[in-house]
């Protein structure tokens, strides 16, 4: 039984988010396809949040009615919920144009920032704790500075191309770019926006956490979550996009938003929400820097990406930071276990001892 449960606490995590990394990090990829052939960013949200609504309605009905321990929703768990649905199809919303402007490498590089302000917002929140005279706590401080200065430099800096690679579908046209000129204003616009996704995102997870201690059923706080982002979305979309746009025919488009709603908004989703609750933001969120090798690739071998030099430089301190933050988590961790395992052990020490001096009291007394 003790193996059984080591293996689902600390290496069925492991699998299953690398797996999603993998799976998201796919799709990030069909989307930048899709969006090659007209499709709106804005309509594409709102269908996948639909979908992944519509799968979850059965699915999360019968697994309720089968579960006896689940808590009754107050308004304070569904307006959180609510939030949650808000603040996720705006990030959401934003990366995707983000993309559209850059690519799905970009993005997995500026992905290396959600550790950084997850952990400050988990600082912030009081979910982490944070000594001035700690070295894992110096270690996460100034890991979570060094990744935000990559993404800087990420944003501000393109650089050379190193590997420039040809494409049927005529992604980029394979010309030197100079620093700061139109396709690098787009760059930085691109990268402002997914700076701003991951932000919203980190903010997401850390109120998912919150959700989550009061309210353990992880199903229905994706189906509440995709409602609510459903409808967020929906009515951005009716404001951004024309009626022509809302039209989709059997072509990229339509497989893109039913991989996304099935793939993405129910099956990453809940993944997501698990994980969390078995582990907690912080640690789900040091899986990211993955996916900048999926990134590269999926965006060389199906997008014809060109790789530059400044996406090696930033993507490199931003790892830097993030394993800086990770080795003080980790090294916090092992200071609590010692720390508990030496309370325990003072704790029992005078019971033992209070014990053997009784006896001994009683011996010498005659009563044993």
């Amino acid at each position: 039984m003790a193996t059984q449960w080591s293996l689902y606490r600390d290496v069925l995590p492991v699998v299953v988010i690398i797996g999603n990394e993998c799976n998201d990090m796919g799709l990030l990829t069909l989307f930048k396809i899709a969006t090659l052939q007209g499709m709106n960013n804005h309509v594409f949200v709102a269908y996948a949040y639909a979908i992944g609504t519509t799968i979850l309605l059965p699915v999360t009905f019968f697994h309720t009615r089968t579960r006896v321990d689940v808590p009754p929703l107050s308004f304070s768990i569904i307006s959180k919920i609510a939030l949650l649905g808000v603040i996720g199809s705006s990030s959401q919303i934003l990366g995707y144009v983000g993309i559209s402007y850059s690519s799905p490498t970009l993005a997995s590089s500026i992905a290396n920032l959600v550790p950084a302000f997850t952990f400050t917002l988990a600082v912030i929140f009081r979910m982490e704790k944070l000594a001035a005279k700690s070295r894992s706590s110096q270690a996460k401080v100034i890991g979570s500075i060094i990744s935000i200065a990559g993404a800087f430099v990420l944003t501000l800096y393109k650089g050379k191309p190193i590997i420039n690679a040809h494409t049927h579908l005529s992604l980029l046209l394979q010309q030197p770019i100079n620093f700061l000129k139109s396709e690098d204003a787009s760059w930085a616009i691109a990268a402002t926006l997914l700076i701003a996704d991951y932000f919203l995102t980190s903010v997401w997870y850390i109120l998912q956490a919150d959700v989550l201690k009061v309210f353990p059923d992880e199903l229905t706080i994706v189906f509440l979550y995709n409602v609510a982002a459903t409808i967020t979305s929906t009515v951005i979309g009716l404001c951004a996009a024309n009626a022509s746009a809302w039209k989709i025919g059997l072509d990229i488009s339509l497989i893109c938003i039913v991989c996304f709603g099935i793939f993405g908004k129910f099956v990453s989703s809940v993944v997501f929400v698990w994980a969390i609750h078995l582990k907690g933001p912080v640690y789900v969120t040091s899986f990211k820097p993955l996916q900048i090798v999926i990134a590269d690739v999926m965006g060389v071998m199906f997008l014809g990406d060109t790789l530059y030099i400044g996406s090696i430089i930033g993507a490199a301190i931003i790892s830097i930071g993030l394993y800086g933050v990770l080795w003080g988590k980790a090294t916090e961790d092992i200071e609590e276990d010692v720390g508990r395992s030496e309370s325990a052990t003072t704790e029992n020490v005078p019971l033992l001892r209070g014990y053997k001096t009784e006896a001994s009291e009683m011996k010498a007394d005659g009563n044993v």
